[in-house]
């Protein structure tokens, strides 16, 4: 068990899952207190550092691309605050950090992990119902529909509609992005049969009965989350184009087809006797480990510390 915590929070690894606890500290951001408690299964991690510092240093954990639906939505444009996968990490705790490190890229090393897009989501997003307020509207999803309702703030143009009601089913996709210099952001739901094509150009959100326009207040943030609720309900990215993913009651596509699935096999444990880990796979995995090396892939360090790791497992 590698373990870690800090004012910014508590990162602890147990060999299967790195679970990821937001701080109480008054600078631990809204979005991350709103989230909560992650559990990063290894099958979603890409890669873990430490980046040190003069005044400290931060842990990063990498995850697959499409393993998450919150980065997914957010496709990297969440600042360093916001992002749920990141610690600071003191000055005086390096030497724990490294450790850290060491012991998810030793099990990533040992359980093959691979490090390219995942044809599913790994993980499921953030809880529902889920409910945010900013910008001109308030959004709010329970897991089959959502509404959004208008305040003060919103165009006439928009709010003479009333409020609106989608269901997830209607919904083709969904989009969000932060508001950037003079540019508003925005939550936009993309329904189906409307022409519209996620990245396409379209109306800007102040008029758009199916978007809510950010202006780049704290509370912004959480239309992420919400963003990511619903898409982690529709169809995968990498899903193929023909035929339904899901499981066919409306409820959206947070079950894989079997293609999907088959584009990104998760690892597979290796066999065990009753007693543990079989014998035969724990010598295949240090024969493998010495073909890597003596290949030039692995390091001196990486080859010792992953071949001490299996023999333990004896």
């Amino acid at each position: 068990m590698a373990e870690i915590t800090q004012q910014d929070g508590t990162w602890t690894f147990d060999g299967e899952t790195v679970r990821i606890v937001p701080g109480h500290d008054k600078s631990v951001s809204l979005l991350r207190r709103t989230l909560g408690e992650l559990a990063v299964p290894l099958a979603a991690v890409a890669g873990v550092s430490h980046e040190p510092g003069r005044k400290g240093g931060r842990l990063r954990l990498r995850l697959r691309h499409g393993a998450d639906p919150l980065l997914q939505v957010t496709g990297g444009k969440l600042d360093g605050a916001n992002d749920p996968y990141r610690l600071a990490v003191e000055s005086g705790r390096a030497d724990l950090a490294g450790y850290f490190v060491d012991e998810v890229r030793n099990a990533l090393l040992l359980e093959q992990v691979p490090s390219g897009p995942a044809g599913r989501y790994l993980l499921p997003g953030p809880s529902v119902p889920l409910s945010a307020s900013a910008g001109d509207g308030t959004v709010s999803f329970d897991g089959e529909q959502i509404r959004l309702e208008w305040n003060w703030k919103t165009d006439e143009s928009k709010k003479s509609g009333g409020p609106r009601a989608i269901a997830l089913r209607d919904v083709e996709a969904v989009e969000w992005s932060p508001s950037a210099g003079l540019e508003n952001g925005y939550l936009r739901f993309l329904p189906k049969g409307s022409g519209a094509v996620a990245g396409g150009s379209r109306m800007p959100a102040k008029h758009d009965p199916y978007a809510v326009d950010l202006y780049g207040f704290r509370k912004d943030p959480l239309m992420a989350l919400v963003a990511a609720a619903v898409a982690a309900r529709l169809p995968h990215p990498a899903a193929p184009a023909a035929g339904p993913v899901g499981t066919g009651d409306g409820a959206g596509g947070s079950t894989p087809s079997a293609v999907a699935l088959a584009k990104t096999p998760d690892p597979v444990p290796a066999p065990r006797s009753p007693g543990g880990e079989d014998h035969d796979a724990l010598l295949r995995r240090l024969r493998e480990l010495g073909e890597l090396y003596q290949a030039g892939v692995l390091t001196d360090e990486e080859f010792t510390a992953a071949k001490k790791a299996v023999l333990g497992r004896f």
